[in-house]
């Protein structure tokens, strides 16, 4: 065969994929009677150029993590990521009729129970940022030939954190990333911002540093051609601006309005539509897919990890904030856990993740100020094998919260650090004020919520996170503390510490973090007047040790006061609640009830009722009762 027919022949079959990848979307939503086939066809022939003649991957393996991997920013595109995967053959193209079906790992946005999924997609904007993390570690850390793919919708480029991840993309030099962005100009209610502007994408992408090419993202022949200039850029991030039609392939559905997330109708709509996109095919015989892919890449390999980190080093009289005995974790944890990263929001001299920076240079990512584009990238690591351990102030980290959730969908592995929470941080005021964080982490399914008091506890904790999969967070403050434990103590994730009781304990205190040091304060002044209270240190809020409260409860005539530096709501006065339910106890909380304001530490402290003086006066009036 020539080369101008084996080209011929290259492009042919790759058509005819696409037609193929068209009827299964088709199909599948038209089965399921629900879901997003006008956003498949659009993106078809792109999929189909990138899963048979450019990516490198096992089509048994689809969740290799050393292979090439595919990120579907667009996520309502799901059906056309499942179309591609069947038709390499990693499953058979008749299961595909199983979409979005309660019993089917085809979920209607991807979700890693669909083991090609890299990232959960669907809240639209993130895709990238995944890819970023991704990419970053393949070149960073396991100096391998892989690359990174992300698909996305023209619609989500109006998404911020787009921008920040390809901000940083460019910073990075990430050019084993490639964008391939769908510009079919259609959103779900109306025109995108932009429409078929092409042209304004590549001014864009390229501004920010990025090497980008317009084509036509239906003409094969370009697709390909782009991919291979792609390969060829060097130094920097590709962005493929791809002019496409939403409903590409059916004269019924293309550049239609009011056709997002409507499937065509079973029946006759149905097999008209499919006839259509046959017909448009290249009429050939299609050759095994396993011809048309490449070998996987060679990958990178992990260090070793799963070693114990050395002990916390501390003397009793040592003054040390929690937040800066995290840095010391964090340089301690990467010298025995290759896998460990660390990514900061231009905050590491106030998280101390410089020490870690310092430390283990190779694997640190600096993220700037963009939280969202922070969290996304660590999913990315996460996805590819490692640890990644992000830090912030914790207020910040509250505009991150859909990446979060997202994380959550993902099982991504995700470590978590907020620091400078409560009013305890004093003169910087309420913008600076993590007062939020408890209550939203702990609507994270599965995720864990930690709160150390020292630097003693810290430093376990940053090793109990490490050596647990899931997500965590880990509250740190910034006054600094003294040490309360021995450096041998030990802290179970869901465990409780009781610090102070009697015989005749009239009242349970629970607290943690900079109100436990106030707690202690309290039982104190209370032991003065004769009055005998409990103090339960909760540093793990979740999961929380509902055993040990209940059993501190019961042995304080069930009498309960929670004392914390955080808003009322859903905070650790409520984990306590949740954790005494059914029991006959009656708690009382003090937490922050309004909106605070700059000043000292100690004077807001009093403001609220938190210091050590306060509790006291409460306490009094509880026990009275």
């Amino acid at each position: 065969m020539s080369a101008v027919s084996a080209g011929r022949d290259r492009i042919a079959q790759l058509q005819a994929r696409a037609a193929r990848l068209r009827e299964h979307s088709l199909r599948a939503t038209s089965e399921a009677n629900s879901g997003h086939p006008t956003s498949c066809l659009s993106a078809a022939d792109l999929v189909a150029a990138l899963f048979f003649d450019v990516m490198r991957y096992d089509p048994l393996d689809p969740g290799n993590i050393h292979c090439d991997r595919f990120v579907l920013s667009k996520g309502h595109a799901a059906p056309l990521l499942y179309a591609a995967w069947a038709e390499a053959g990693a499953f058979p193209v008749e299961k595909l009729l199983t979409l979005r079906r309660i019993d089917s790992e085809l979920e209607g946005h991807p979700t890693p129970h669909f083991a090609g999924t890299v990232a959960a997609t669907g809240s639209l904007g993130q895709g990238l940022s995944v890819g970023v993390g991704a990419a970053w570690s393949a070149k960073q850390i396991d100096h391998s030939e892989q690359r990174i793919f992300v698909l996305c919708g023209d619609g989500e480029m109006a998404e911020g954190s787009a921008w920040e991840a390809i901000a940083l993309a460019a910073h990075a030099g990430l050019d084993n990333l490639v964008a391939i962005v769908d510009v079919n100009a259609l959103g779900q209610s109306q025109r995108t911002m932009y429409g078929h502007d092409v042209n304004g994408y590549v001014a864009r992408f390229a501004a920010f540093g990025w090497h980008a090419i317009p084509i036509d993202g239906h003409d094969m022949e370009a697709i390909l051609a782009a991919f291979e200039e792609a390969r060829d850029v060097h130094g920097k991030p590709v962005a493929i601006i791809a002019r496409t039609n939403k409903g590409h392939g059916v004269a019924a559905l293309a550049d239609k309005d009011n056709w997002h997330g409507k499937p065509v109708k079973k029946g006759a709509d149905l097999d008209a539509a499919i006839a259509e996109v046959r017909a448009a095919a290249p009429q050939v015989e299609l050759r095994p897919v396993a011809a048309c892919i490449a070998q996987p890449t060679s990958g990178g390999k992990g260090g070793e990890s799963g070693h114990a980190m050395a002990p916390p080093a501390y003397k009793a009289d040592d003054q040390v904030a929690t937040r800066e005995a995290y840095g010391t974790a964090l340089a301690k944890l990467g010298a025995v856990n290759a896998d460990v990263v660390v990514i900061d929001a231009d905050t590491k001299n106030s998280t101390f993740a410089e020490r870690f920076l310092h430390a283990h240079p190779g694997r640190y990512l600096e993220a700037y100020i963009a939280e969202q584009n922070m969290v996304g990238a660590a999913v990315g690591l996460s996805a590819a094998g490692k640890v990644p351990f992000v830090s912030s102030f914790a207020c910040f980290l509250t505009r991150a919260f859909d990446h979060i959730r997202m994380a959550a969908i993902s099982r991504a592995n995700l470590k978590l650090a907020g620091s400078h929470c409560g009013v305890s941080i004093g003169e910087d005021g309420p913008s600076q004020m993590g007062l939020e964080d408890l209550a939203m982490m702990r609507t994270i399914p599965h995720a864990t919520v930690l709160y150390p008091s020292d630097a003693v506890s810290t430093e376990r904790l940053v090793e109990e996170m490490a050596n647990e999969r899931g997500i965590h967070y880990l509250r740190l403050t910034r006054p600094k503390a003294g040490i309360l434990y021995d450096v041998e103590e030990e802290f179970p994730v869901g465990g409780s510490k009781l610090l102070r009781h009697s015989d005749k304990d009239a009242l349970l205190i629970v607290a943690a973090g900079v109100t436990l040091w106030e707690a202690l304060g309290a039982h104190d002044l209370l032991a003065k007047d004769g009055i005998n209270v409990r103090v339960v240190d909760a540093y793990s809020i979740k999961p929380i040790d509902a055993d040990g409260l209940r059993a501190a409860a019961r042995a304080c005539g069930g009498r309960v006061l929670t004392v914390e530096d955080h808003y009322a709501e859903g905070g650790l006065g409520d984990a306590v609640l949740n954790a005494l339910a059914g029991e006959p106890v009656k708690v009382a909380k003090i937490a922050v009830n309004d909106v605070p304001r700059s000043g000292k530490p100690e004077e807001l402290l009093k403001l609220f009722g938190l210091d050590a003086a306060s509790i006291a006066a409460r306490a009094r009036e509880i026990v009275a009762k």
